[in-house]
């Protein structure tokens, strides 16, 4: 039946919950043929479709693996820090008064000021946890992480990170860290997850940031007042312990 000559219910085919219509719903295999016959190519690995799948397990990994980690403080910084920068060896000493807290520290697992929180966590006695993301180049998890996970999607990787602590940390680093810091303040600014202080350790190397923001971003009306409370700079570990501390422990009362 048509109206105006447009088919109101034309034929279609439902390929489980897809429903295909009019030209489109001409196939000449079914989706069973497809998975049983082992004779055709392989490059239906590399399609979207297959990648949910990926996604998906990638997620139930991660859940998985991490969902008995006790209260954890993500720290951020540059894979290119070297162990014989005086960078280094603040990782390590905030790893381990992280670790002393009682909080468990997670990283992406990499080397540089990654790996100086993991290792001085696991040094003090505490968990240390790396996520690490698949690269171009060889990079792996450093070997302070005592569990690790591997992904092969930022995004993933980013929502292990959020759901799974109590506080950022952010070490002085580059483009990575700026990325995983901007993604904590835009989902702590929209309230799509419970406030937590995002820590800029580094007064030196972040204050130039702190101040773009207060006087481009918020001069011009870009983000409000409220919104550079988010930011704390410090430059003394005892104070970002205390920062996370109060936040931890305000969040308990509350649940």
């Amino acid at each position: 039946m048509t109206e105006n000559g447009v088919d109101e219910h034309p034929k279609e085919k439902q390929r489980g919950p897809v429903v295909l219509r009019r030209g489109r719903r001409d196939e000449l295999t079914t989706t069973d043929q497809r998975l049983l016959d082992s004779r055709g190519p392989s490059d239906w690995v590399h399609t979207d479709p297959w990648r949910v799948l990926r996604i998906q397990a990638e997620f139930v990994e991660g859940f998985g693996a991490l969902a008995e980690v006790p209260s954890a403080v993500t720290v951020f910084g540059s894979a290119r820090t070297g162990r014989d920068h005086p960078e280094y060896e603040t990782g390590r000493k905030l790893g381990g008064a992280l670790a002393e807290a009682g909080f468990a520290v997670i990283t992406g697992g990499g080397p540089g000021a990654m790996e100086a929180v993991n290792r001085g966590c696991s040094e003090a006695g505490g968990f240390s946890i790396g996520l690490g993301i698949e690269l171009p180049f060889e990079q792996g998890l450093n070997p302070w992480v005592d569990l690790g996970v591997n992904f092969r999607y930022f995004f993933v990787r980013k929502t292990m990170f959020i759901k799974y602590s109590q506080a950022f940390i952010c070490l002085p680093g580059g483009f990575g860290t700026l990325d995983e810091l901007f993604e904590a303040l835009t989902l702590v600014q929209t309230k799509k997850v419970t406030k937590f202080p995002v820590v800029l350790f580094g007064k030196a190397y972040w204050q130039g940031l702190y101040d773009w923001v207060r006087d481009s971003a918020l001069a011009s009306g870009k983000v409000g007042e409220k919104d550079l409370d988010l930011l704390y700079l410090t430059d003394d570990i005892d104070d970002a312990v205390r920062v996370v501390n109060e936040a931890h422990k305000a969040w308990g009362d509350l649940h």
